[in-house]
């Protein structure tokens, strides 16, 4: 394979698995947020809606009035997210070859515990009760990935302290099937409120599937196809996902819910293209970054979307 053809194919792929990789690299060298730091009175609190500003620190806004003057934090993260008194905040590392380090904070945003990974921060996320962590990251140089391209997503019990920094070897059923190829890649994990079964997305021979995870017998079944980064309903019965409509790379993506117990699903009313892992601030109501800020649609694909922070992403509804 040439060098321009390899570049292609590492610049489709990154359009496929999420834009924000696109220069990444390049930027990072120029900018080094340092470290995780302590938030003094950044720390989470019921009721906040939580987000990156523009500049990476971690800040916050009421829940019932968005528009009201961030509180910005000492917390300098990639990606960030929160829940029952946990966070975690990915920090990118810059030099010839980028590294994260997965940071996990307690309620005072105190770091507990610190995981150097490979590659390039992409999605963070912790479950309902503050117990499993997941990240994902982009990596380059998997000699099995065409253009040396591959996500690696992990896994962490904060209570046991026991990590899976990259779930690809967990059995898949596919079509009835065991499946194996050397071309597995997850990411956009979601965690139930059991803290053991699990969504997530899984790409493999050029398409995309919602799998099903249960941690604890640790395997994994595709539910369907075409169901990237899936973000599950507090009352667990409902995923919103990203879900690709269109080759354009400025209308590749639109978002769906998708009942569980019917597998129907409804197009949001978000008509522009979203490449974000959405959250959920209620159980009717789901938020997302869009062209550098944070917006929020109704999840049953009525209404229209709304403008809530502007400059900000990584958003977070405290509860």
């Amino acid at each position: 394979m040439t060098r321009v053809r390899r570049l292609l194919v590492f610049l489709m792929a990154v359009a496929v698995l999420g834009g924000t990789a696109v220069g990444y690299a390049a930027w990072a060298a120029r900018r080094d947020p340092g470290p995780a730091q302590a938030a003094g009175d950044g720390a989470p609190r019921p009721g906040q809606l939580m987000f990156r500003t523009a500049g990476g620190r971690v800040a916050a806004v009421p829940l019932g009035d968005a528009s009201a003057a961030p509180a910005v934090g000492g917390l300098a993260c990639d990606r960030f997210s929160t829940a029952a008194g946990t966070s975690i905040c990915l920090v990118a590392q810059p030099g010839p070859v980028v590294t994260t380090h997965a940071v996990i904070l307690d309620r005072s945003m105190r770091e507990t515990r610190r995981i150097k990974l490979a590659g390039i921060p992409n999605r963070a996320r912790m479950s309902q009760s503050g117990r499993m962590a997941s990240w994902t990251v982009f990596v380059t140089g998997d000699s099995y990935s065409e253009g040396g391209f591959s996500t690696w997503t992990g896994i962490l019990d904060t209570r046991s302290g026991y990590a899976v920094t990259n779930i690809e070897d967990i059995p898949l059923t596919l079509n009835g099937r065991r499946y194996h190829a050397a071309d597995v890649n997850y990411w956009g994990v979601t965690f139930a409120a059991d803290d053991n079964r699990f969504y997530a997305t899984v790409g493999t021979a050029g398409k995309t599937y919602l799998v099903e995870g249960d941690y604890g017998r640790w395997q994994a079944r595709a539910l369907r196809e075409n169901a990237e980064c899936p973000s599950l309903s507090p009352d667990g019965t409902r995923l919103v996902f990203k879900k690709r409509v269109s080759a354009d790379p400025d209308r590749m993506w639109r978002l769906h819910l998708l009942d569980l117990a019917t597998m129907r699903e409804t197009p949001l009313a978000e008509p522009a293209s979203v490449d974000d892992q959405a959250v959920w601030l209620d159980e009717r109501t789901v938020a997302y970054a869009r062209g550098g800020d944070v917006w929020s649609v109704p999840a049953d694909g009525s209404g229209a979307p709304a403008r809530l922070v502007r400059g900000a992403s990584s958003p977070v509804a405290v509860r």
